[in-house]
């Protein structure tokens, strides 16, 4: 494993295009669970049909509403773990690095990340079925109804996580972002995804079709593993922090 990790250092250190792609495992190592996971207690009975569609929404915003805060409060408890903040410090000693997430925690960000490009949106964010998006928690305050309403003058429609839920595109300016930057990196990282959702488990073969060199970090095996230069078996929290520690 030390043979792998110092290869892997020696790679991003030579690193002019980083990309990061980062999937659920990283998030879970800070306490996060997964969509499925969190479906425990009061909330195994529903159907993820019910809660993380716009047509669950529609039938009953309430409980689709109550479902996210429920998740909301998960990921205010959570804390960015040693595999964020080593990322975030490859913006320090790289020329070029942009992360490409498909989670929804922001947790990247509070590692210090500064270029990130969350694919499926953000948990802490709103918008209404109207439109208006970056809404905050801030911007809803004192409301009593729940879903809270549009606080833009004249709009009052209902409001709803800004995320994307099953059967909804990505937005295309992010997912087209991604493609680009992938296309153009000479050095991607892969951590903690299982390479099957779609359409974020096609970016990686992008950065091959360009000769990148490809990091895996991952407990294990996943659908990338086979384009993967290095893979290194185990928690990014862990395995990160050594891989940065050993790069010239």
């Amino acid at each position: 494993m030390h043979s792998d990790i110092q290869q892997a250092a020696n790679i991003l250190a030579h690193a002019r295009r980083l990309v990061i792609l980062t999937g659920a495992g990283i998030s879970k190592e800070s306490g996060i669970p997964t969509f499925r996971e969190a479906q425990q207690g009061l909330w195994a009975k529903h159907d993820p049909q019910r809660l993380a569609t716009l047509q669950g929404f529609m039938a009953n915003p309430k409980l689709v509403w109550d479902w996210y805060q429920f998740r909301l409060g998960l990921v205010e408890q959570a804390q960015p773990n040693p595999g964020h903040r080593a990322i975030a410090a490859l913006e320090q000693r790289l020329p070029h690095v942009e992360v490409i997430t498909q989670n929804v925690d922001g947790l990247h960000g509070q590692a210090g990340s500064h270029r990130v490009l969350e694919l499926h949106g953000n948990i802490r964010r709103f918008k209404c079925l109207a439109g208006h998006t970056g809404l905050t928690m801030a911007d809803l305050a004192g409301q009593q109804a729940t879903p809270p309403l549009c606080p833009h003058p004249g709009c009052g429609a209902l409001v709803r996580p800004d995320v994307v839920w099953f059967g909804e595109n990505l937005d295309y300016r992010v997912l087209n972002q991604a493609i680009a930057d992938c296309d153009a990196c000479d050095v991607l990282l892969i951590v903690g995804t299982s390479g099957v959702v779609q359409p974020a488990a096609s970016l990686p073969y992008h950065a091959w079709n360009a000769r990148a060199r490809i990091v895996e970090v991952n407990p294990e095996k996943s659908e990338l593993t086979e384009i993967a230069h290095v893979h290194l078996s185990g928690p990014a929290g862990e395995l990160l922090p050594q891989v940065a520690a050993l790069m010239l």
